[in-house]
């Protein structure tokens, strides 16, 4: 370690933030250390893989509806859930390049920032190590640091948990296994996704989940309308269930809940949340408690209190999704070069994809009142749309929140068809402080589920819906 390299910035991460800053640094020094995969979790071992498994698990139960629907004259025969789960996995592999990062790499190296492939520790103020699995040592000293290492799945402290066969997601998102039973802990969204992946290709899927309903930080009634979907699918939902130990058994797992009864599984996938990544990074030589469970950041993207000292991503547990930190890491790339750029945080949307798709935006009832605001809520059923008659779509539903005193929407919630693009008009409503009044005035293409905010934006100002063509479904 005789020779110690400078760079104007190092980036502990190179995931879905950290794409966004290292190549938009131009005249900077960078370095990047990565212990694991370039490009982070979400293109190898999350989000596209498991987009891709939903994309099958749903082309399959379509397949399976085709005869219902008129497609055919007689209802078709399916591949054996085994052999169909086969070539679903094929191409997820495919999709994700089969969770090899050398093209990342290559991208990144060509931008001129340097790739350190190993852990990095902090020694102090501009000083960091940087160790790979050989234990090779380099040091390093920089002008300014970036925290990007992500988070990590958390495991409950279950007794017995340990000595039976589990997934994490990650694990889950890389297995070709097809269990002949699985019981999922958690009923958040990776919870729910990949319960209606597993039970469309025939696996005998239990979604075990402590709170009284699915989507435990959303409108109770979303969740409660998912639990009904994901049912349909074949998902067996215990809500309100608490896993109190789980010992080894023949089958794989005997799980004891906390009122006595008991579940025999081949496997348990573990999803009840993720944990930012600040353990180990030396960072309590910056003046971080190593009590944190996060990295408070400021509005420019700051870790509060400590210079030169940056965060970014789930490490933050502000709004842990991919878009938000690709969004973060936008903003602190423009401060890094000397901008003024502020995030704000009011319209994240929040997705989970399962079929059909959940989005939410802003804030809660409970949120909004908790706040004081004035609120009014507005609802309408999406299966009530003509474009839901048109395809066949008999569940979902768009609830609208608005401040009252200033006109303005504060939060959305919905389920159904196509909500995962809609939950677009939202966000940007929000986001602009769009008066309601001109939100009524928008003119929807027809027919498509977008048509949905018309009524109960008409509802929020006490106007009559009468006139309003999905009401009739025309």
């Amino acid at each position: 370690m005789s020779f110690v390299r400078f760079f104007d910035v190092v980036l502990l991460g190179a995931g879905s933030a950290a794409e966004l800053i290292w190549p938009h640094l131009p005249g900077k020094s960078v370095a990047v250390v990565e212990a694991n995969r370039v490009g982070g979790e979400c293109p190898f071992v999350s989000c596209m893989p498991s987009k891709a498994l939903l994309r099958s698990a749903q082309v399959r139960r379509l397949v399976s509806q085709a005869h219902t629907l008129g497609a055919v004259s007689s209802p078709l025969v399916l591949d054996d859930g085994a052999k169909a789960f086969a070539a679903a996995v094929q191409r997820r592999d495919r999709i994700v390049e089969h969770r090899d990062d050398s093209d990342n790499a290559a991208e990144l190296i060509e931008s001129g920032a340097m790739l350190y492939r190993g852990r990095g520790r902090v020694q102090g103020p501009g000083r960091l190590i940087v160790e790979d699995d050989s234990r090779a040592v380099e040091e390093l000293s920089y002008g300014e640091l970036v925290v990007a290492t992500g988070s990590s799945p958390v495991i409950p402290p279950i007794p017995g948990l340990d000595l039976v066969p589990t997934w994490r997601s990650d694990e889950a998102l890389s297995s070709s296994e097809l269990p002949d039973s699985l019981a999922i802990l958690g009923g958040g969204a990776v919870g729910c996704e990949l319960a209606q992946v597993y039970a469309t290709f025939g696996v005998d899927t239990t979604l075990i989940e402590a709170a009284d309903h699915l989507l435990p930080h959303e409108d109770p009634v979303i969740g409660e309308i998912l639990a009904d979907a994901l049912q349909r699918s074949g998902v067996k939902v215990r809500m309100g269930a608490k896993l109190v130990k789980a010992e080894p058994h023949e089958v794989g797992a005997l799980l004891i809940m906390e009122t006595g009864a008991e579940l025999c599984v081949s496997r348990v996938l573990v999803a009840v949340g993720r944990r930012p990544n600040i353990a180990n990074l030396g960072l309590e030589t910056l003046g971080v408690d190593p009590d944190s469970h996060a990295l408070e950041v400021d509005a420019q993207g700051r870790v509060v209190g400590i210079d030169h000292l940056w965060a970014v991503g789930d490490v933050t547990a502000i709004a842990p999704f991919t878009h938000t930190a690709s969004y973060q890491g936008r903003v602190v790339a423009a401060n890094l070069q000397g901008g003024e750029r502020r995030a704000d945080y009011r319209a994240i949307p929040r997705c989970v994809y399962t079929d059909p798709p959940v989005a939410a935006v802003g804030l809660t009832a409970d949120e909004a009142g908790s706040r004081g605001l004035e609120i009014r809520e507005a609802s309408f059923p999406l299966n009530s749309t003509a474009r839901a008659v048109s395809d066949g779509n008999d569940i979902g539903i768009l609830n609208l929140i608005a401040d009252a005193r200033r006109g303005i929407l504060v939060g959305a919630a919905m389920i159904g068809a196509g909500a995962d693009e809609m939950i677009a008009e939202a966000v940007l409503a929000i986001r602009a402080e769009i008066p309601i009044s001109l939100l009524i005035d928008l003119v929807h293409a027809f027919p498509i589920y977008g048509e949905a905010y018309e009524p109960p934006l008409r509802q929020l100002l006490g106007l009559d819906t009468d006139d309003t063509p999905m009401a009739s479904g025309r």
